[in-house]
């Protein structure tokens, strides 16, 4: 029996030990099949591709027992870093559902050798990597501190992440109605360093998302807009799952936000 999304999320960890047993032919033809059809509601290609970690001599120093790796690559342009951890993330749980364990990487890639394996263009960008196998029985050592040392079981107060019409009042659980389950699942998505840089005010049948911005772009963009897309997967899958149907459109509401905060998107629930 295919699991529920929201089991899906629940049950999704970052997995950095493997079990060092290559993915079976069967699940690597149902992975390479989803993600050959892996579409985004914010109009971006993303390019990916399972890489033989020998083949291509891809490796990570955080990573143990890994055979393969899931890359993906995307232009430069329009809202690519949402659309990018959108679809990463959507990869990351189907993978999860063929009990294939993923960890979304970027500052610890060697990413000439992983450039290289995705042909990467001028005008592309690969902001993340995961290494895909079968989680081994125990962590290493290593895994187990960097997890204690992340935090990486913690999550913020919902009322420190929700508000109620504008960021003067923060919206309970309770208060939250339709969403409230789409934006507890949201708040157990994957980010940098989890710092979970996701915000969210609901306003009727709109939830505005924003971005906490703590972390300077780079080369490969805005790496918390990739988490925030992540988060907007669990969201929208949520959303789905819930019998609700809804559409992001691009229509800030003007809200008056705090220092270092960023409109991102806006949810419309339909009737």
């Amino acid at each position: 029996m295919t699991p529920s999304i929201k089991e899906l999320i629940k049950n999704r960890k970052s997995v950095r030990t493997f079990n060092n047993i290559a993915i079976s032919d069967e699940d690597l033809k149902k992975l390479q099949e989803y993600i050959d059809t892996l579409k985004n509601p914010f109009d971006a290609d993303i390019t990916f591709r399972l890489l033989d970690a020998k083949t291509y001599k891809l490796s990570s120093p955080v990573i143990v027992g890994e055979k393969a790796y899931l890359a993906a690559k995307v232009k430069k342009e329009g809202h690519f870093e949402i659309a990018y951890g959108y679809s990463f993330e959507k990869a990351c749980l189907y993978a999860l559902s063929l009990n294939i364990g993923t960890v979304m990487l970027a500052a610890s890639l060697d990413r000439k050798n992983f450039e290289k394996a995705m042909d990467l263009q001028e005008d592309e960008v690969l902001p993340t990597a995961s290494p895909i196998g079968y989680p081994a029985d125990k962590r290493s050592v290593r895994d187990s501190l960097m997890r204690k040392g992340l935090k990486a079981d913690e999550r913020m107060p919902f009322e420190e992440l929700f508000y109620d019409g504008s960021f003067d009042r923060a919206i309970t659980k309770d208060s939250a109605g339709d969403f409230r389950e789409a934006l507890e699942m949201l708040m157990l998505a994957p980010s940098a360093t989890n710092r979970q840089p996701w915000r969210a005010v609901i306003s009727g049948n709109k939830v505005h998302f924003y971005e906490y911005q703590t972390l300077k772009e780079s080369e490969l963009g805005d790496i918390q807009k990739v988490d925030v897309g992540a988060a907007l997967a669990h969201f929208d899958m949520t959303m789905e799952e819930n019998g609700y149907e809804g559409t992001f459109v691009f229509n800030d509401p003007g809200i008056a936000v705090p220092d270092k905060m960023a409109y991102i998107v806006t949810y419309e629930r339909k009737a």
